[in-house]
């Protein structure tokens, strides 16, 4: 997988199946990967109404395949559709058919360390109209990705810069949601951080822009006084599997974890005062990202003094173990393909 940039390179099949108004989900089939046959007036291309979600295969040492938390990541997508005006999915029947394509595609996991098979689900609005109105017609499609480390740098402290000119989301809109213009709408904030030698962004609330809320590929989380600490969800924020799988990992350590409302200045006051010690992002495509600089208003925060943390290697290491069939797992978090 060296060399070889994050979700480029895609796999020999496809599922798909369309959704009619007074049909339902019909017409489910797996095909070779190939293009989409969509009208210049699919409704999609116009509006955006559509969700994707993301999630991963695995390879385990014993050679086994193995989906991490599947069902949690159709059940988001259930709930993004409902937000987006999207038909929603029988979860059992779309696990069914992905393990199918998986199958199919077994010799695409990759089996080198770090490696794996990121899977993208998506519903896209394909009625053939330029009215603005919710569509009648759906396409849902599942491709997948061989892929390495989501960061170049790999498993090293990354460097976030906090957006104070750009929001992400608002309440009461569709931050919660996994859609693509949230996304799209980030891409401006995120090319001039990287103009500017940082990684990602780290997003504040749209009302006082005082408030935490999340990273751009990741939820974020912060130790203060040994007390592992994440942004609450409040409508605006990406409810993250990897997100709830910290946070009840945490727990189930007798670790202190809390979820609440985050000010940018307690944080940076706790860097220089030591009360921080450690920052990290948790998400599926890097599954924990520590962070080694946060920057606000032209100035650099070094976090633990841009190493690597414990209690984020903690994380990483069960988390990537449990994924990888070298740890234990006691939720039952990962199943057989």
């Amino acid at each position: 997988m060296s060399g070889v940039v994050f979700g480029t390179v895609f796999s020999d099949h496809m599922f798909c199946m369309e959704w009619e108004e007074g049909k339902g989900w019909h017409n489910a089939e797996i095909k070779p990967y190939g293009p989409l046959m969509l009208e210049p007036s699919s409704m999609v291309l116009h509006y955006a109404q559509m969700s994707f979600e993301g999630l991963k295969a695995y390879q385990t040492d014993s050679g086994e395949h193995v989906l991490f938390r599947p069902r949690e990541n159709f059940k988001r997508m259930n709930r993004t559709s409902l937000r987006m005006c999207l038909p929603e999915l029988d979860v059992e029947e779309v696990l069914t058919a992905l393990k199918q394509l998986l199958r199919l595609d077994s010799g695409w996991v990759p089996n080198e360390a770090g490696t794996s098979l990121y899977i993208r689900p998506t519903i896209l609005a394909t009625e053939e109209a330029i009215g603005l109105k919710v569509s009648s017609k759906y396409l849902f499609y599942i491709i997948l990705s061989p892929v390495g480390p989501y960061y170049s740098q790999g498993f090293n402290p990354v460097k976030i810069m906090v957006s104070d000119k750009y929001v992400r989301a608002v309440p009461g809109g569709v931050g919660f949601a996994k859609t693509g213009g949230n996304y799209a709408a980030s891409n401006l904030a995120e090319k001039e951080a990287k103009e500017l030698g940082y990684t990602q962004v780290l997003w504040l609330d749209a009302v006082e822009r005082r408030y935490i809320e999340e990273v751009g590929a990741m939820n974020i989380f912060f130790v203060i006084n040994d007390v592992i600490v994440t942004p609450q969800l409040t409508g605006s924020i990406l409810p993250g599997i990897t997100r709830m799988s910290v946070l009840e990992l945490g727990k189930y350590w007798g670790l202190k974890v809390k979820e609440g409302r985050i000010a940018i200045d307690e944080v940076l006051n706790g860097l220089k005062d030591g009360t921080v010690s450690e920052v990290f992002g948790a998400g599926t495509a890097a599954v924990i990202s520590p962070v080694g600089t946060l920057s606000y208003k032209g100035e650099d925060y070094q976090v633990s003094g841009e190493e690597t943390g414990q209690v984020a290697m903690r994380f990483y290491e069960h988390l990537t173990g449990i994924q990888y069939g070298k740890e234990a797992d006691p939720f039952d978090w990962v199943e057989s393909i």
